[in-house]
């Protein structure tokens, strides 16, 4: 998915100062920095494809800070221009930033606020998105970024509305996007924007891509999370959640087995992951659905029940939320890319079936094993950066912050609110890429 706002009024009317153009691209390398992201603004709007329908960009490379500059695998680089070429751009491009722990140049970030200050627009591709909120460029703002930096994103810049399961998000003057693939993905939104919808399905094809990717980051997530956030105590009453998700429990029972108050828990929580622990503990159910529903052929009824959820109705409102697709639907899809020696066969027997000696009987509910207590705490830990990077923090003051984001906010938000979050999430709409 894509969240493609519209421009607040006053990003809007800010025109570009008049030594800036709009068909200059500045993309802002450093040291550190992967080569694939730093490649791929230089190949979107460097190369001249005008014989193929593409308008030309005129490309200005530019080191933020001294070089070489290093790269993968022990390349090293060597920018044409400096921080001063900046000053030209309509756009500029951080395509990644070498360390999410660590603060970039401050002359760098200087550059990229005089920039936004004369009207430039500002492009964040993977964690080139902690360079623009380090600038001050995403305060109040949706943004996102790798789902796997997005806690940390989150954590280290509250006043940034991180939404994780984007692959770019367009906030008018300000656009970030996720991870490697992703930024190709944003940058092909930015030629759409520039010069229409024919431009840019020209330069996919030039470049063997789809025009627009349907989906968001979802289906991408795993259980890694910031090594931070293992060691602590409340890591011991996730393991328990985790172990008991089939059975029907809520915040108020986690917050009691971590001898907390309900608001206390939620704060606590919250500054962990950045996410609320109602909707983490709903992400959880889901992601078993979806281990259960490729793994087993329980009917959507029994997947709900063993996820602890209270209903097949609940289960099914709460997966096409988060995944975009029906249990039944997502269930036929990843079948049909499995291939026929890896699916289930009728000699395995249905879960929900075992023979006896009186012929097919209900198999008992099944129980998770029992693990040690290290291993509890390394699973809890996984599973709150899961979580975090599912479910964006909400801004305490609600979507008035400024920045407008078309008519697709108020849906979002009751979606966030109907999935128990108990107030709206991140404040984007979420349309097709």
């Amino acid at each position: 998915m894509s969240h493609d706002s519209t421009a607040a009024p006053e990003a809007a009317a800010r025109k570009l100062s008049g030594r800036r153009r709009k068909e200059i691209v500045a993309v802002l390398l450093f040291s550190g920095g992967p080569i694939f992201e730093s490649s791929i603004p230089l190949s979107v709007f460097g190369i001249d494809r005008q014989d193929a329908g593409v308008p030309r960009y005129r490309l200005l490379v530019c080191g933020g800070e001294e070089g070489p500059l290093r790269t993968t695998g022990g390349l090293e680089l060597t920018a044409p221009h400096g921080l001063e070429a900046i000053s030209r751009a309509g756009t500029v491009v951080v395509p990644a930033w070498r360390s999410i722990t660590s603060p970039p140049p401050e002359e760098a970030l200087d550059a990229l606020r005089r920039a936004h200050e004369e009207g430039a627009r500002i492009v964040g591709l993977c964690t080139g998105a902690f360079v623009l909120a380090a600038a001050g460029l995403l305060d109040g703002r949706p943004a996102t970024t790798h789902w796997m930096y997005a806690p940390t994103l989150a954590k280290r810049y509250p006043s940034v509305h991180v939404d994780p399961r984007e692959l770019f998000v367009d906030d008018g003057d300000v656009l970030t996007s996720a991870g490697t693939a992703a930024g190709i993905d944003l940058c092909l939104h930015i030629v759409r924007s520039d010069h229409g919808n024919e431009a840019a399905g020209a330069l996919a094809r030039r470049l063997v891509v789809p025009p627009r990717r349907s989906g968001g980051q979802e289906r991408y997530l795993d259980r890694s999370l910031p090594e931070e956030i293992g060691a602590d105590p409340l890591a011991e009453v996730v393991a328990w959640a985790l172990e008991h998700l089939h059975e029907q429990f809520d915040v108020e029972t986690l917050a009691a087995r971590a001898y907390m108050s309900r608001r206390t828990f939620d704060r606590r929580f919250r500054s962990l992951t950045g996410s609320a622990p109602l909707q983490w503990l709903i992400t959880q159910r889901v992601l078993q659905a979806q281990r259960l529903l490729e793994t087993s052929d329980y009917s959507v009824d029994e997947v709900a029940g063993r996820c602890g959820f209270r209903s097949p109705v609940a289960l099914r409102g709460h997966f096409r939320r988060q995944l975009g697709s029906s249990p039944a639907a997502y269930r036929a899809a990843y079948r049909a890319r499995r291939p026929q020696s890896d699916r289930p066969t009728d000699t395995e027997g249905s879960p929900s079936q075992v023979a006896g000696p009186g012929g097919p009987q209900s198999a008992p509910q099944e129980q998770p094993p029992q693990v040690p207590m290290q291993s509890r705490r390394a699973a809890a830990a996984n599973a709150l950066g899961a979580a975090a990077s599912v479910s964006a923090p909400a801004p305490e003051h609600g979507h008035g912050h400024g920045h407008g984001h078309g008519q697709g906010i108020g849906r979002h938000a009751q979606e966030m609110h109907y999935a128990g979050s108990g107030r709206a999430g991140a404040p984007g709409s979420r349309g097709a890429s």
